[in-house]
């Protein structure tokens, strides 16, 4: 019988191949994953098993999530074929035009696995961003005709490694033999060109802006970034900092508060001079760099539901006004911005994760106590009484994807050129979740269907061993405001 590897086994080794090659190709990385492994360790000796409150040390160690850019919507089809070989599927739909201050004319989605298991087993994910050239703020009718010629002509995967690709879809992995040319094809791939690049062409979309011309201005793509996962992103972000690695300006995504980590916090090290051969206009071939790769790291909190994130985004407003009203007497610090979203995330959020709970702020899985300190009949009240009487206890899930201001916040502080909206008027080029659905041919899944998916089955298990109809949220939020009632386990012989 032909030896098989499974599409787990092509993921968690596809990133660990590609995390070696950026290493070689972006020597600071290395230096991020040394830190990345100190500050985890540190964490762990200090916290003990509450470090891994949020995935064991090893899903820590391995995670790494990649980001990559393309050009049109049948490159990134082709790239969903090469992660669906995988096992990873496109989550969520980010629009990061509008999102940050500088031109960043990308829409995104990220590929990653969906099921508990296969994340538990390598949760790689890649954020994967396409430009919009028809989008009239960013590009002339002209140049998107010139660009879309451009893009038109290269080449960035293979014949081979899609049909690869494919059989591995509908197989479920490939033979070993199969499997080794595909994660060579793969990981090739996403290797930094040394072609020559038209120095005339890459200036041109670099007016408009740095991420269009890192897409279209050259015959191939590449990782941009490649993310390690650490415990503690304010203690790395000092320890690089002491190393003389230049970081930028600021954590985006939540502060540091006294409550429990929700979301995502993100920071990276600059975007380095990394040498490349450029072709002028007068036909010389002449070395020269270009900055336009980067060391993120990230640091991955609870799943926010759509209340959590709605208090989430309506924190974010009330940070930027205290902000502005904070910088009428001079400039205001990454230090004291953080220090003013402290005060208002304490102020407005529960700092524990039973208050989380309490409000729905956040997505957990419920499990029952195998010895509940009250004996006799559980109640049936809800949730909350279970959890209040010690009958179940409640693990927080991890936040597996992205935050747009975030990602966007991320590109903008390593963009080599501010770029701009040549016509900020015009009304932006429509592109949704439905949009990109069509592009890629398959479902685009909802990151809070698949988190309320995963603690609705949690309740259904608790129903069925307490032997209980259903569990509903005892002074649950106000009809339609997204509460356990919306997500209430049905009768306990009905699979959830």
């Amino acid at each position: 019988m032909t030896a098989m590897t499974k599409q787990r086994e092509l993921r968690a080794e596809f990133a660990r191949r590609l995390s070696l090659l950026y290493g070689r190709e972006v020597p600071a990385y290395a230096a991020l994953l040394q830190v990345s492994q100190e500050v985890n360790a540190a964490v762990l000796a200090e916290r003990g098993d509450t470090a891994e409150r949020l995935g064991s040390i090893a899903r820590v160690t391995a995670e790494r999530h990649g980001a990559i850019r393309v050009g049109t919507p049948t490159e990134i089809a082709q790239v969903g074929r090469i992660f669906a070989a995988m096992g990873m599927h496109p989550v969520g739909f980010y629009d990061l035009r509008d999102a940050a201050d500088k031109a960043v004319p990308v829409v995104s989605t990220a590929f990653r696995p969906i099921d508990v298991e296969e994340l538990a087993y390598n949760p790689f994910r890649v954020f994967t961003s396409m430009l919009v050239p028809s989008d009239r703020r960013f590009f002339t009718v002209d140049l998107q005709k010139r660009l879309n010629t451009f893009l038109s002509r290269r080449e960035l995967f293979s014949p081979e490694l899609l049909s690869l690709a494919d059989r591995a879809i509908a197989d479920h992995g490939l033979p070993t033999s199969d499997a080794e040319r595909f994660l060579k094809l793969a990981t090739d791939a996403f290797k930094l060109s040394n072609e020559p690049v038209d120095r005339g062409w890459y200036e041109e979309l670099e007016r408009v802006s740095s991420v269009a011309a890192d897409i279209g201005g050259v015959g191939s793509t590449h990782i941009n970034h490649l993310t390690p996962r650490v415990l503690d992103i304010d203690d790395l972000y000092r320890r690089m900092d002491a190393q003389g690695i230049e970081m930028i300006d600021a954590i985006q995504g939540p502060p540091r508060w006294s409550g429990p980590d929700l979301l995502l916090r993100q920071t990276s090290f600059r975007a380095l001079a990394e040498p490349r051969v450029f072709r002028e206009p007068d036909g010389r071939v002449t070395e020269g760099s270009l900055r336009v790769r980067f060391g993120e790291v990230e640091s991955r909190g609870i799943a926010a539901t759509p209340r959590g994130r709605a208090l989430f985004d309506q924190l974010n407003t009330e940070i930027d006004q205290r902000v502005r009203e904070a910088s009428s007497g001079g400039p205001v610090s990454a230090a004291q911005r953080t220090d003013i979203g402290a005060a208002i995330w304490n102020e407005r959020v529960p700092t524990t994760e039973r208050g989380l709970v309490d409000e729905d702020l956040a997505y957990f899985t419920f499990e029952c106590v195998d010895n509940p300190p009250r004996r006799g009949q559980p109640p049936t009240a809800g949730l909350r009484t279970l959890l209040r009487d010690g009958w179940v206890r409640a693990r927080p899930i991890v936040y597996e994807d992205f935050l747009p201001k975030s990602a966007a916040g991320i590109f903008q502080s390593n963009l080599t050129s501010d770029g701009g909206k040549g016509n900020a008027s015009t009304t932006a080029v429509p592109a949704d979740s439905t949009w990109m659905e069509g592009i890629l041919g398959v479902p685009l899944h909802d990151p809070h269907d698949l988190y309320a998916a995963i603690q609705a089955r949690s309740l259904a298990e608790v129903a069925r061993h307490l032997r209980l109809p259903m569990i509903v949220a005892d002074d649950a939020p106000a009809a339609n405001d997204a509460g356990y009632a919306d997500t209430a386990h049905p009768p306990a012989n009905v699979d959830a």
